[in-house]
């Protein structure tokens, strides 16, 4: 595990997580995720930490609400979120990382447009857990 950083466009928002150097991502199609390019890492609170920048987050909502989409009032850049899938966690753009700590991605598609039909529960998941 490596102590990756990251942020937004801007630099208001900072925030770093704990992840493998070698990352496994998730590319959703569905509405959202699609239109502004987001590569899911998935990690519980417990390996995430926001740095700075509270302040600066401007939340959207949409569907059901239980999604926390975060974005930097300044830049517009959301570069993590609180998914509907794992609300008990956050999801990472990872291609809002700083260069030096990752070794390399593998994406992998995701069918985020059906993903309650598709899994158990109705509870989805990326294929980075």
């Amino acid at each position: 595990m490596v102590l990756h950083k990251g942020g937004c466009h801007c630099g208001r928002v900072r925030f770093e997580v704990l992840a493998p150097a070698r990352l496994e991502v998730a590319d959703c199609n569905c509405s959202i995720c699609s239109k502004s390019g987001f590569l899911h890492l998935i990690v519980p609170k417990s390996r995430f930490r926001l740095l700075q920048g509270e302040e600066s987050l401007t939340t959207y909502t949409f569907n059901t609400g239980t999604a926390k989409h975060l974005f930097c009032a300044t830049c517009g850049i959301k570069s993590f979120y609180v998914p509907r899938s794992h609300p008990d966690g956050y999801s990472v753009n990872a291609r809002c990382l700083d260069p030096g700590t990752v070794e390399g991605i593998e994406v992998k598609p995701f069918d985020g447009r059906e993903w309650e039909k598709q899994l158990p529960e109705g509870r989805g998941s990326f294929p980075n857990e």
